[in-house]
């Protein structure tokens, strides 16, 4: 995004852009956790996926209480913001849609009223930017891995980002999601894997 001193004159596209951008922000904090919102430098290696993501996914592991959700949350908030610099495709807000895991496997479940799953489902495999937190944490059945198979690959063929959290690597997931989805999470990453170390951040203090 354009960055203006007082006496620049900014063109109507970027007013548009700047006014459009802080709108989407700020809407973005609103829904972000307190608990993540306090401000935290990113990693190198997750500002530059920022700056020159192309499409690929981003894979944040660590042990626990390292850091991995606030960390994906700012990298939402990055990614946002720069999605309005020159050259961007947008024309409207870019949708981001975040759940923990264990939600998200509890809204897919087969017995969702009103086909509220398979619409949740259609909407994930369209939205701009995917994060999911702590994939590890929640038990899948037959049918949550289909599912995620449906979400997963339509992303993958339309190299449409996720961020996902976890505390083991892309290859350890087949047991929660399938071999399929861990595959394409493996290849949607590529070296966009990042480990985050240091010690557990609620001991002691929030995380």
């Amino acid at each position: 995004m354009h960055s203006a001193s007082p006496d620049d004159e900014l063109s109507p596209r970027e007013s548009f852009l700047l006014e459009r951008q802080s709108v989407a922000i700020n809407q973005f904090d609103e829904r972000t956790p307190d608990i993540y919102r306090k401000p935290i430098e990113l990693p190198q290696e997750v500002a530059d996926w920022v700056a020159g993501w192309g499409g690929r996914s981003l894979f944040l592991t660590g042990a626990i209480g390292v850091g991995k959700t606030h960390t994906a949350w700012k990298t939402c908030r990055r990614w946002l913001e720069a999605q309005y610099g020159p050259g961007q495709p947008w024309q409207g807000t870019p949708i981001i849609r975040t759940f923990r895991s264990t939600a998200l496997f509890d809204a897919l479940r087969p017995d969702a009223p009103d086909g509220e799953g398979r619409a949740l489902v259609k909407k994930l495999q369209q939205v701009d930017l995917l994060f999911i937190d702590d994939l590890a944490a929640a038990r899948a059945t037959t049918w949550t891995q289909e599912r995620l198979f449906e979400i997963f690959d339509e992303r993958y063929i339309r190299r449409r980002p996720v961020i996902i959290t976890c505390d083991v690597l892309p290859s350890q997931l087949s047991e929660v999601t399938g071999p399929r989805v861990a595959s394409r999470l493996a290849e949607m990453c590529g070296n966009s894997i990042v480990l985050l170390e240091g010690p557990d951040r609620r001991q002691g203090r929030a995380a």
